[in-house]
């Protein structure tokens, strides 16, 4: 799935190119991938429509359009946005286009179904898409150890699964929380209410750090981009723990394990992340 690093650099490669651009066509194939409205109204609302800007918000997507009007988008686990020339061989799985007046079209695809999207008119308020629940950006001013010491100390969850809350911070899935909590040398399933106040100083300095460090080692062009047609990003070369099981920690050489928490797959190093 998509994390803040790599939704980031979609909208970072795509917000330049369709800035200004009319949808003159909105084409449905999958209806219902289509969260809110309906299909046809969704059609009819991004049709004719200027794009003005994008942006991105924990794992969402949105386009702004004239009149108000938002496109609100959600990755999931497999799908993946493109801007290509009209020929450009289309992808199996795409289940929405937009034809821009330049010709250009925007494609989404994906081989799961699970993305989503919405379409809200001016002034309507966000009732649908969950963009309202999420925690602050982890890059947000409020973020700090004392808002994550609030929020986390009372709660008897594996501290790996409260960073995968997006109510406490917006982004993180588990491919950084992994990396994360390397940096920040806490066991992946010690329980967030044991954490003393220096646990969480080092997680509110590390979250931000490494998101951004990720970031910026997903830079790609455009071209770069559309010719690995979204798939391929820059940051696996960097990553010290996430599908490394087996392999020597990076840092004391003790062979990373692999261990199972919240249904979902960890890697941490026994010695530097001690329980």
């Amino acid at each position: 799935m998509p994390e803040l690093p790599e939704v980031e650099t979609i909208k970072n490669i795509l917000a330049p190119q369709i800035k200004g651009l009319i949808i003159e066509e909105a084409v449905i194939r999958q209806p219902r991938i289509i969260e809110h409205p309906e299909a046809e109204k969704f059609r009819l609302l991004t049709e004719g429509r200027m794009v003005s800007a994008m942006s991105r918000r924990g794992k969402f997507l949105t386009i702004f359009l004239d009149s108000e009007i938002r496109i609100i988008m959600h990755l999931r686990m497999t799908g993946c946005l493109l801007l290509t020339p009209p020929d450009f061989p289309e992808e199996k799985h795409t289940h929405l286009i937009f034809r821009f007046n330049n010709k250009s079209e925007l494609r989404f695809s994906d081989t799961r179904r699970f993305g989503r999207f919405w379409a809200l008119e001016a002034g309507e308020p966000d009732t649908c898409t969950g963009i309202t629940k999420l925690g602050p950006e982890p890059f947000d001013e409020m973020f700090t150890s004392e808002y994550l010491e609030a929020n986390l100390k009372k709660r008897r969850k594996a501290i790996k699964g409260c960073l995968l809350d997006q109510s406490i911070v917006a982004g993180i899935g588990n491919i950084y929380a992994d990396e994360i909590l390397f940096a920040a040398g806490i066991f992946p399933a010690r329980p967030a209410d044991s954490l003393e106040k220096a646990d969480f100083a080092r997680l509110s300095a590390v979250i931000p750090e490494r998101l951004a460090y990720f970031t910026e080692k997903n830079k790609i062009t455009p071209e770069e981009y559309l010719k690995t047609k979204g798939q391929e990003y820059r940051n696996t070369p960097f990553l010290n723990v996430y599908g490394h099981a087996g392999k020597p920690c990076p840092v004391c050489g003790t062979i990373l394990t692999r261990t199972v928490i919240g249904g979902r797959s960890s890697v941490y190093c026994p010695h530097c992340q001690k329980l």
